[in-house]
């Protein structure tokens, strides 16, 4: 089964705004229905617009969203439509990172790629909760595949590792608005309640996998 939205998400604008894999709801208490409705109603769909009006009349108007990030990354005259662009498909991949219904452990394939690149998930999983929560600033920690391997990265504001040749396997976001309704200040707390109990594992494992 593909992830929830793929249709939107591989289309060619305009763009529509991907559905949520799951209801609002569904995250309580770790993430509210609050956080969600803002996040996804406003920000998200804010990116989505701003695209859609950004590649009005160009030669992008008929590129889908993966293609538009990697034509406008470090074009200075492009950098608006880079950040809505990259933020809109970043939003639509960090949602389908998460599950109510989180196996607390990866297993099969995407374990032993853990263990090979980590030592074992322990090391793993605190590399991970110490890049979210040590971010500067918005931004988004990823679990790329870099030349064969799992690596733990940290990227500013929109940017994606589309834009540098890394394939994502795992993000989460790290924006004030992600979290801070529920967490205040401490992001800590939620970086580690999201990696500790919401993980899509399932949707983490396909992307190891696949391409």
């Amino acid at each position: 089964m593909e992830p929830k939205g793929f249709d939107e998400i591989r289309a060619t604008a305009p763009f529509s705004l991907p559905p949520l894999p799951f209801s609002q709801n569904a995250l309580e208490p770790i993430i509210s229905e609050k956080t969600i409705s803002f996040h996804y109603g406003k920000h998200h769909k804010k990116y989505v617009d701003t695209t859609n009006e950004l590649i009005k009349g160009t030669k992008l108007e008929k590129s889908t969203l993966e293609q538009i990030i990697r034509e406008t990354s470090g074009k200075a005259d492009m950098h608006k439509l880079y950040n809505n662009a990259a933020q809109a498909w970043n939003h639509w991949f960090y949602w389908n990172c998460l599950t109510s219904g989180s196996e607390k452990m990866p297993k099969g394939q995407l374990l032993d790629a853990i263990n090979l690149s980590f030592g074992n998930y322990d090391n793993f999983a605190k590399e991970l909760i110490s890049a979210a929560t040590d971010q500067f600033g918005s931004g988004y920690a990823w679990v790329v595949r870099d030349n064969g391997k799992l690596k733990i990265t940290t990227t500013t504001n929109a940017n994606n590792p589309i834009s540098h040749g890394q394939k994502p396997i795992f993000t989460i976001d790290v924006w004030e608005h992600a979290y801070y309704l529920d967490y205040q200040n401490k992001r800590v707390d939620y970086v580690t309640a999201v990696i500790s109990n919401l993980v899509n594992w399932e949707f983490v494992e396909k992307n190891l996998l696949g391409g």
